[in-house]
């Protein structure tokens, strides 16, 4: 790790930066990820990308879809910090949740590991529809070249 990574972080440890969905991929990629920051003593930071309803702000019902995203975010956070707690006899790694909302999840992962200077980035493979269209969010943080990217199947 290069020392411009490790001086731009408080503490200048390592940081692990995980998607999750609530997707089966994602939780797999999630576990994978607790792995790596417990073995390499790092922040886990777990990223929940709410998406950004075009649509729905256009007709004033944005604040609708808005709650009914935050709430199933809090859930998924709460979910993670029930799993954390749940592993008998393993320290639970440093870990933050945090939500964000954003058209693109490459765009919100890729932002949130360039803040806090990530030695890792870690994600379930899609399967989806977006992903047919817009490409695999895997493939497309890859060719950023900014962080190795491990993608969980």
């Amino acid at each position: 790790m290069d020392a411009d990574r490790t001086a731009a972080r408080p503490g200048g440890g390592r940081v692990v930066v995980v998607g999750v969905d609530d997707s089966d991929s994602s939780w797999r990629a999630a576990a994978y990820a607790v792995g790596l920051a417990r073995r390499q003593d790092a922040l886990l930071v777990l990223v929940h990308i709410l998406p950004a309803h075009p649509t729905a702000m256009l007709a004033g019902m944005s604040w609708m879809l808005a709650a009914d995203d935050l709430a199933t975010a809090r859930q998924l956070r709460h979910r993670v910090a029930a799993g954390l707690r749940g592993i008998p006899g393993l320290p639970a790694p440093r870990w933050e949740f945090h939500i964000l909302r954003a058209a693109d999840v490459v765009a919100g992962l890729a932002g949130t590991a360039d803040r806090l200077r990530a030695d890792t980035v870690v994600l379930g493979a899609s399967r989806g529809l977006r992903h047919r269209w817009f490409g695999s969010p895997g493939v497309r943080l890859v060719r950023t070249g900014k962080w190795p990217v491990i993608v969980v199947p």
